[in-house]
């Protein structure tokens, strides 16, 4: 029998197959994204980053030269609810994940939103989600997942959990530092053997069954391949994740603009970037970071105020550009401005393909 045959179970949730695509934002994996994968037997996963930009400023209340006003815009209710809805057009009654990032402003209001919106596993990365559980009282069938970047970090968590909320993590995944957009390691930290995703998995699964080995594992950070995913089942994981895979698939909902970027990025392009969220994020080296290199500072002026290491701006200042604004302006396929993701190994692309095309190739 296929391993890949045998799904992933997470909380209640049952996957067709152990692969996991990345919530990613701002806008790269929304409604069409997500909803894809979900109904070709992945989890979709929808990303919360941003929401006020969906549908070009459509159900943002208040814009300020085209971007969402503070956070209750940015991470706008409305039209997160409409991107479940869409979503589930297309997967129907498939389980459908949100990703929301610990660090952002207003986190335990998504958090209730996404629930109330439909999602069924929510995937929180970017801080120490100690009190997660707390925003879904009353959602007992919602599974929690946290990212970790260490055995140390899910340990934090499940003693926390286990002693305010009597409950632990239904599911964990623990990324390592080839994933795109931001990593859980310092810069120098993300070169270290013992950091690599084939050290940390097994070093994790040591943690986990130290609490409860029926919860599952899964892996993040630079897996491309149907070899990839095997070899870390073979580490002790119980699924993948993968991003920068599925954000090169026509289903996508970034631009064409965007996607042609990856498509066109080779191995010396793909850096470790300063980021106002105080750790390093992997993206391509596009015009924004070139201007960066030549001493060249962005205007700050924090409409969205997204998230709260950036201190209203202030750390934005100091690395040179706007998180926010330059990923909105990578989703709308601006050359220029636009911060563009991807993992490390997206200079392996050749072509886009269908969401479903991928899923064969991984699984079968």
């Amino acid at each position: 029998m296929n391993r890949l045959s045998k799904g992933l179970q997470i909380g209640k949730w049952k996957i067709k197959y152990p692969i996991i695509q990345g919530g990613m934002g701002l806008g790269i994996s929304w409604d069409r994204l997500a909803g894809t994968v979900s109904r070709e037997g992945g989890l979709g996963v929808i990303s919360s980053v941003g929401t006020g930009y969906y549908e070009k400023g459509k159900y943002a209340r208040r814009l300020v030269e085209g971007r969402p006003l503070l956070e209750k815009e940015f991470y706008s209710r409305t039209a997160l609810f409409k991107i479940f809805e869409n979503a589930r057009k297309l997967c129907g009654d498939s389980p459908l994940g949100c990703n929301i990032l610990y660090a952002i402003n207003d986190y335990g209001r998504v958090v209730r939103d996404a629930c109330e919106a439909g999602a069924n596993i929510i995937i929180t990365g970017a801080g120490l989600p100690t009190d997660m559980p707390e925003y879904t009282k009353e959602f007992p069938e919602v599974a929690l997942v946290p990212i970790v970047s260490s055995p140390r970090a899910f340990k934090i968590i499940a003693r926390r959990w286990e002693k305010r909320y009597k409950r632990l993590p239904d599911g964990v995944v623990v990324e390592g530092p080839l994933s795109g957009g931001h990593q859980g390691f310092k810069y120098e930290e993300c070169f270290k053997p013992e950091n690599q995703l084939e050290n940390l998995v097994p070093a994790v699964r040591e943690e986990v069954e130290r609490w409860d080995s029926s919860i599952p594992i899964i892996a993040a950070g630079g897996i491309w391949s149907k070899e990839d995913i095997l070899k870390f089942l073979d580490l002790g994981a119980d699924g993948v994740q993968m991003g920068t895979r599925f954000a090169l698939t026509y289903e996508c909902d970034a631009s064409d603009q965007f996607k042609e970027v990856l498509l066109n990025a080779q191995k010396e392009d793909i850096v470790l970037i300063k980021s106002p969220v105080g750790y390093p994020a992997r993206g391509i080296k596009t015009t924004l970071l070139k201007r960066l290199e030549r001493g060249e500072r962005a205007i700050i002026k924090c409409i969205s105020n997204c998230v709260q290491p950036c201190k209203r701006g202030e750390e934005a200042r100091k690395v040179g550009y706007c998180i926010a604004d330059s990923l909105a302006d990578a989703y709308r396929g601006d050359l220029e401005r636009g911060l563009f993701f991807s993992g490390a190994y997206v200079y392996r692309a050749t072509r886009l393909m269908s969401v479903k095309e991928l899923m064969e190739e991984l699984v079968r």
